[in-house]
């Protein structure tokens, strides 16, 4: 093999080894990223009166009311709290 042949030959194998790297990433970083995003937006969509849910920071309450953006949380008899609807990490199933 000439040296042209051979520095060919080296630069196709890190194009392949730089493409396995590039999909490797996107399998495991980007794909389950992208679909817990679309979970926690259709969680929000479906946030209805009364749902039990989580806060981002742990705290337990019940949706007292909805507004635009954010979401009314009923955390004890006298206590209401606003948070952003985006602060709701999960829904509590009973």
């Amino acid at each position: 093999m000439s040296m042209g042949a051979a520095n060919a030959q080296s630069w196709l194998s890190m194009l392949v080894w730089l493409g396995v790297f590039i999909l490797i990433f996107y399998v495991f970083l980007i794909m389950p990223r992208k679909k817990e995003e679309k979970r926690h937006k259709t969680l929000l969509e479906e946030m209805k009166k009364g749902d039990k849910v989580v806060s981002i920071g742990g705290i337990n309450g019940t949706i007292a009311r909805i507004k635009d953006d954010t979401v009314v949380l009923k955390i004890s008899e006298n206590t209401e709290v606003e948070f952003l609807k985006k602060a709701i990490a999960y829904r509590v199933e009973d």
